[in-house]
């Protein structure tokens, strides 16, 4: 893939890790919380349904060429977010602060970064 097409995954993927982590805030705080969040609340289903964007963002990563070592990486932020949120209530509470697919957003922008350069630099052929 090109450097173009790379950081257009890149901002798909950040857009997806906003709305599952960040999306909402409690008013008078700076505490964030996302559609993640808010599905896990869902007992048994919430949190494995959560999972399905997750695994969007570490295919993207696939896709542009991320490393094993960091996909592995990314797969095990998504199954501590998974095994933390199976615990009812302080499992949904301790979610709010984990946001595994804003940390998987940022390995794979600094994976791109060190292979391309930072986003907003132009290429010279």
């Amino acid at each position: 893939m090109s450097r173009e097409s790379d950081f257009r995954a890149l901002e798909k993927v950040e857009r997806w890790a906003n709305r599952m982590d960040r999306a909402f805030r409690i008013p008078g705080t700076r505490i964030r919380f996302g559609w993640d969040s808010i599905v896990g609340l869902i007992p048994g289903l919430g949190d494995t349904a959560a999972v399905a964007p997750a695994a969007y963002i570490i295919s993207t990563a696939h896709r542009v060429g991320a490393p094993s070592h960091l996909l592995v990486r990314m797969g095990a932020n998504v199954g501590v977010d998974w095994l933390v949120g199976l615990v009812p209530l302080a499992g949904d509470i301790l979610d709010v602060g984990y946001k595994s697919n804003t940390r998987n957003a940022r390995l794979l922008r600094a994976h791109l970064e060190e292979r391309h350069g930072p986003a907003g630099m132009k290429t010279v052929n």
